[in-house]
């Protein structure tokens, strides 16, 4: 990576804003077709500053580096996925375990972001894309309604390029300035909180059921894991550590007594989950917004010179967990994008506008439309406040050998239900359900 002082050049190809995943994915796209690229980084390295709970998939990291699986510094392997509704006292827990999920190829990695970030940026140079450190984009540059480049802070800092890719995260100021995206409402964010905590191998191994340190576990907590507001908490195995956070809504956070770093502690003192944290120390603690608006919070994705790709984009599955690999694929199609754009000489958003397409016809923006609604859906119905808390309580009923019959105890959960939801509540919940998840 070129030093913050050192000398440029004033001519690119391509100026691709930000070193996460998306702008190094597309970065490499654009630089192993030939193309004279540099990408600008305020961080003090690529990774430094960014956050994520941890596990990446390897099919669409695969597909822009297809070395990643036998060259990238992956923590585990990851052979089992649970997820954990919790009350106070109790977990009501789904989960599945398969060698099918190992194989030559694992299905996804338990990762730490500074040190992939660097090899993903590795990978960049190595492919001949010049990256930029501790410099921030002050101003994109315009003529005619047309982006020709961006301002640096930073000595003689105009640079020019017919195709500009913002991929500067959950807060894109330069997308905004140009309107392309609006000021972010509190229940489009989330707010993350995450601690790496320290643990030996062997403990790891034992507690979480897995054979060696080539394999892992990652678990999904809700309900009480976030004092019932709309978010998720989250446990990854590492190979010596423990990925360990939560993340909340924005909206719902701000009102709640709880502040991020306390709903971490909260989670973590749940009788559930502190045995498998017990002993651990603390190593890292980071905290970051992520995007949780989804589909109908999409800026505008392209214009004419310019594009936008990854959080900056909102291209976030926050459901299916599924945020990198929508960032990496965004990064990828932009760059394709902008290599067509070069072969046919021509910039304008015509062209740009088969950015979009390739979306389209990716996973991404079908999936995201898919779940346009998901969140507003466990806005509106009690989901976290009524229906762990009743299933932990039929389970435990039912478990429970007392002298009474099974028809008495069903007769008895049944009212226990209706006490707590009504039938036309029961009844609105499903119907929405089926409206805004199929």
């Amino acid at each position: 990576m070129t030093p913050d002082n050192a000398a440029i050049s004033k001519e690119f190809d391509v100026i691709i804003v930000g070193a996460g995943p998306a702008g190094l994915a597309a970065a490499t796209t654009c630089a192993r077709a030939g193309l004279n690229t540099i990408v600008i980084e305020r961080g003090d390295n690529p990774g430094t500053k960014n956050v994520m709970g941890g596990i990446l998939y390897t099919q669409p990291t695969s597909e822009v580096w297809p070395e990643f699986v036998e060259s990238a510094p992956v923590e585990r392997a990851i052979c089992e996925q649970q997820y954990w509704a919790l009350t106070p006292d109790s977990a009501l827990k789904f989960g599945f375990r398969s060698e099918k999920l190992l194989g030559d190829r694992p299905n996804a990695f338990s990762i730490m972001r500074v040190k992939l970030d660097r090899w993903f940026a590795d990978q960049a140079e190595k492919a001949g894309a010049l990256i930029i450190c501790q410099t921030k984009v002050e101003e994109i540059l315009m003529e005619d309604n047309v982006v020709k480049g961006v301002r640096c802070g930073r000595e003689d800092g105009e640079l020019y390029a017919p195709v500009v890719l913002l991929c500067e995260g959950v807060n894109p100021q330069l997308a905004k300035s140009l309107g392309m995206q609006k000021r972010l409402k509190p229940g489009q964010v989330a707010s993350l909180t995450k601690e790496i905590i320290s643990l030996p191998e062997e403990t790891i191994n034992e507690r979480f059921n897995l054979s060696d340190s080539k394999q892992g576990v990652a678990i999904e907590l809700m309900a009480d894991a976030t004092a019932n507001l709309l978010g998720m908490g989250f446990i990854y195995t590492n190979k010596s550590t423990l990925s360990v956070g939560v993340g909340a809504a924005l909206n719902d956070a701000v009102e709640s007594e709880y502040t991020p770093y306390d709903l971490l502690v909260r989670m973590k003192q749940h009788p559930m989950v502190a045995p498998l944290l017990e002993g651990g120390e603390t190593v890292e603690y980071m905290s970051h917004m992520i995007p949780e608006g989804g589909y109908d919070s999409m800026p505008q994705l392209f214009g004419n010179g310019i594009m936008i790709a990854g959080d900056a984009a909102m291209l976030v599955n926050s459901l299916h967990r599924e945020g990198s690999n929508h960032a990496l694929m965004s990064g990828k199609m932009a760059a394709e994008t902008a290599i067509e754009a070069h072969e046919k000489g021509d910039f304008s958003s015509r062209i740009l506008n088969h950015y979009r397409e390739r979306l389209e016809h990716s996973t991404t923006l079908p999936d995201l439309r898919k779940y346009r609604h998901a969140t507003h859906y466990m806005e509106k119905h009690p989901i976290f406040e009524v229906y762990p808390q009743f299933a932990a309580d039929a389970a435990l009923e039912m478990l429970t050998v007392d002298g009474d019959t099974k028809r008495a105890k069903q007769w008895k959960l049944l009212r226990m239900l209706f006490q707590r939801r009504n039938i036309f509540g029961l009844a609105w919940d499903g119907i929405d359900a089926g409206r805004s998840f199929l």
